[in-house]
């Protein structure tokens, strides 16, 4: 049983286009490009049937509700939840980015780099905390649609809302603390979709971002992919389908080729992504991330793809080669250990999880600082691998790899600040839309 959460910020505003601070204020309304996203946000989601809808009702994300749901078909109307307006920006309210900058400095410089830290002032001359204030929002909003929607009874709830409200909740659903708020982005229109599931223990649900900040349905009205901000891009890739995921049989670091569904897969993607220049490209040094690769990059002949030995996939030790029914006869407590928690489990003559991320993480670290801010890189390699990246980029821990999914195929997109006191930018992961689905219809990831 799952609760799959798809969560949508309202489409382009008159103020996002005047770049005006919005915060809680009603006279922002949605553009004629904003009612075109919100159509085809809806039309997205067609081949998902809706068991309810929530939205802010502030009219910029009340009309993108309306608008979606109208093309979508399942349900036609959003309540209204008072729990998912913006951020309580009063003061800035209807002013420019540029105006806070000159007038405001202090504050908005902290508003950019630590936003966690700003303190405004009331018209009634009381102080506050805008963004603690927005992550107590942020969590009686997940209580309250939790006791509506347990995760123990299957339901599809669209949330249509803002920027940093919806920030808040991908934080408080991953329980991340409020200091991670600045490394999450989410683009008007744009599809994030979590499932939630009971744990083992039947405490708080099992969390799993299946997609973050996908665009890929504005294709017609804009770019696939987000638009790059200054500092370098990194665009990651999964590896295409082998035999061996399809079946369901740990791999590891035996080098199984792709299959033709793999190698579909990694055209779809070089297609996707054909109109990205890439300065550089590195791969695993496995056969199937080098293939998807290259055929990714077939596209651009001339740039040169380095192999990177510390991206291989994790070492399975003796499971590689088993079926999983295989290994959950001849190691049944070792193999849900390692699907409860995997921070803590060995496996046979194998990796842990930190074995990995250390190798892994270095080895990223080591991509990214070679790059200039002006250049765009394509990383391609495993399941596993991807996962302790993204989660090392997402402050998560060991004991969270399952709460990132990487299809086959799927994209990540990272982008890299180019002042020290930014951080590093998830601007989206695993979108897998070009391979036929809004959903992540892919083989099963890594078990």
């Amino acid at each position: 049983m799952t609760l799959r959460l798809i969560l949508v910020r309202h489409g382009l505003s008159s103020y996002n286009l005047e770049r005006r601070i919005q915060g809680r204020s009603d006279h922002s309304s949605l553009t004629p490009t904003g009612e075109e996203q919100a159509r085809h946000t809806g039309l997205a989601l067609t081949e998902v049937f809706l068991t309810a809808a929530y939205c802010s009702p502030l009219q910029r994300a009340s009309r993108t509700a309306t608008l979606l749901l109208e093309a979508q078909g399942s349900i036609t109307t959003a309540e209204h939840s008072d729990e998912l307006v913006e951020v309580d920006l009063e003061a800035w309210s209807g002013r420019t980015s540029a105006e806070l900058a000159a007038q405001e400095s202090l504050n908005y410089s902290i508003w950019q780099e630590k936003p966690e830290e700003l303190v405004l002032q009331r018209a009634d001359g009381s102080y506050y905390s805008p963004l603690p204030d927005l992550m107590n929002q942020a969590n009686r909003f997940l209580q309250k649609l939790l006791q509506e929607h347990p995760p123990d009874i299957n339901a599809t709830v669209l949330v249509v809302a803002h920027n940093a409200i919806l920030r808040c909740l991908v934080l408080t659903l991953l329980s991340r603390p409020i200091s991670r708020f600045q490394c999450l982005r989410l683009d008007n229109a744009s599809l994030s979709i979590f499932n939630l599931s009971l744990s083992i223990s039947g405490s708080r649900p099992r969390v799993q971002i299946e997609c973050l900040n996908n665009t890929v349905h504005l294709a017609p009205i804009q770019g696939p992919l987000a638009p790059k901000r200054a500092g370098a891009r990194l665009v990651l890739v999964r590896h295409g389908e082998t035999d061996w995921n399809r079946q369901r049989r740990f791999q590891g670091q035996i080098n199984i080729p792709l299959n033709d569904s793999g190698r579909s897969q990694a055209e779809a993607t070089g297609i996707f992504l054909a109109d990205i220049r890439f300065d550089h490209a590195f791969s695993s040094a496995m056969t199937r991330s080098r293939q998807t690769a290259e055929i990714i990059l077939k596209s651009q002949p001339g740039v040169k793809l380095t192999l990177m030995q510390e991206l291989i996939e994790i070492n399975h030790g003796l499971w590689e080669g088993r079926l999983e029914q295989e290994v959950a006869e001849n190691w049944p407590d070792l193999l849900l250990a390692w699907k409860t928690t995997p921070e803590h489990t060995q496996m046979p003559r194998g990796e842990t999880i930190q074995d990995l991320w250390k190798r892994s993480v270095s080895c990223w670290r080591e991509i990214v600082t070679s790059l200039s801010s002006s250049e765009t890189a394509l990383v391609v390699a495993h399941d596993a691998v991807n996962k302790t990246i993204l989660c090392e980029l997402l402050g998560l821990s060991p004991a969270d790899i399952w709460a990132i999914k990487q299809g086959n195929g799927g994209i990540t997109v990272i982008d890299i600040p180019t002042a020290l006191k930014q951080t590093t930018v998830v601007s989206s992961l695993n979108l897998t839309s070009h391979l036929g689905s809004i959903l992540d219809c892919t083989t099963k990831g890594a078990l």
